[in-house]
This record gives C-alpha cells, structure tokens and sequence, in this order.
C-alpha cells in the first residue's frame, strides 16, 4: 500500500479506567449498558480540559489496542445472520487503524479526570484525543 503522506506518530492523551476489563463483556455501543467510566489525562494536557464541564458531550477518540488489525470484511454485530460487508461499512473495532470513535456525556470533572457515560471502551485504552459536540449531531 502506497503511504502519501509519509509515517507518522500518535501519542495517547490519556487513558480509559474503566470497569470493562474483557471485550466479551463489553457492549457492542456505549448505549447499551457500558459502565460509566473515567478518562484519566496526561499531566501535559492538563491546560487542554480547560471548559470542559458536566453535562458537556464531547467525541472520545481511542486507539482500540486490542482490536486486530488484519480484518477487512465482518458480519455487522458479530452476527451470522447478517451478511458479510466491509469493516468501513461497519463500526467494528476491527480495522485497518482501530481508531474509536465513542459519544459520551462528562458526568464530572476532577483535576485531570473526566468521569464519561456512554463510554464501551476498555480499561487501559489509549486516548487519542477529545473533541465537543458542535449543534445536533444525530447519533451523538
């Protein structure tokens, strides 16, 4: 695969803690009963939490490190009777680059922590980044 742009480096923010250990007992999206969980940021994004505040919704970026990255077709849900597709159609964490992309609601801001709802992402992921909610984004 021809690379454009050159490599390039991502370095995690934060991480996710989270009660959610195992992906078999992670729901499949953070509406369907994921835990509440934290974020826990780097002490050099400290300045970067600045305006954030409870009831914010913000887009968690992950880096969904377990997740393989050789899959390029699935069965939407894990489902075998759903026909196979491509991952890109799908919001499989099995990807090319297992980028998360997670909806969440800030229930609490503590010093460099954001206590989030909504968030299936496992103990330990990486955090990429954070971004706000802009206007009626659907699905968010």
């Amino acid at each position: 695969m021809r690379n454009v742009q050159g490599d390039f480096t991502l370095t995690p923010v934060g991480h996710v803690s989270s009660e959610l250990k195992d992906r078999a007992e992670a729901p499949k999206q953070g509406t369907e009963g994921a835990p509440d969980a934290w974020l826990v940021f780097e002490p050099s994004c400290s300045a970067a939490l600045e305006g954030l505040r409870a009831g914010d919704r913000v887009i968690v970026l992950t880096w969904l490190h377990l997740a393989p990255r050789d899959v390029l077709r699935t069965r939407p849900r894990d489902d075998p009777a759903n026909p196979e597709t491509g991952v890109f159609a799908t919001r499989s964490p099995a990807r090319p680059n297992p980028i998360g992309l997670h909806p969440v609601e800030i229930l609490q801001v503590v010093g460099r922590r954001l206590r989030v709802r909504g968030l299936e992402a496992l103990d330990g992921t990486p955090v990429l980044d954070v971004k706000p909610v802009i206007g009626d984004v659907p699905g968010l």
